[in-house]
């Protein structure tokens, strides 16, 4: 990445999980982070799509992937992805035992035909 405008190295993630899922007792298919502000929301593919929702309540432009094994980011104003970045405050994703999509007890059986 050429600047790191919209990104606080120093701020650990919010959680584990979709901040407002997680309130809502809701579920995600995948996370991403908020790289200024470290809000945990949940992607485009999954039903609430928090994390894009966070952009346009904040003006937050950058998230990072916080899914184990992917460290991308994208940026929400110039619409590009980064295949790195700097590193950010740990943890780097939810804990590896916590399934995607997730969490464990609150993903309905007919999870796929709800993201088609």
């Amino acid at each position: 990445m050429s600047t790191v405008q919209g990104i606080d190295p120093s701020v650990p993630p919010s959680g584990t999980g979709c901040v407002e899922c997680d309130a809502a007792g809701g579920w995600w298919f995948h996370l991403r982070r908020c790289a200024q502000c470290g809000h945990i929301g949940c992607c485009d593919d999954s039903p609430a799509k928090h994390a894009t929702a966070h952009f346009h309540a904040t003006g937050h432009p950058v998230i990072r992937s916080f899914e184990p094994g992917e460290d991308w980011f994208w940026n929400y104003e110039t619409s590009e992805l980064y295949e790195a970045g700097p590193e950010l405050a740990p943890p780097a994703c939810h804990p590896e035992d916590q399934p995607a999509p997730g969490p464990r007890g609150r993903v309905p059986a007919n999870w796929m035909e709800t993201l088609g």
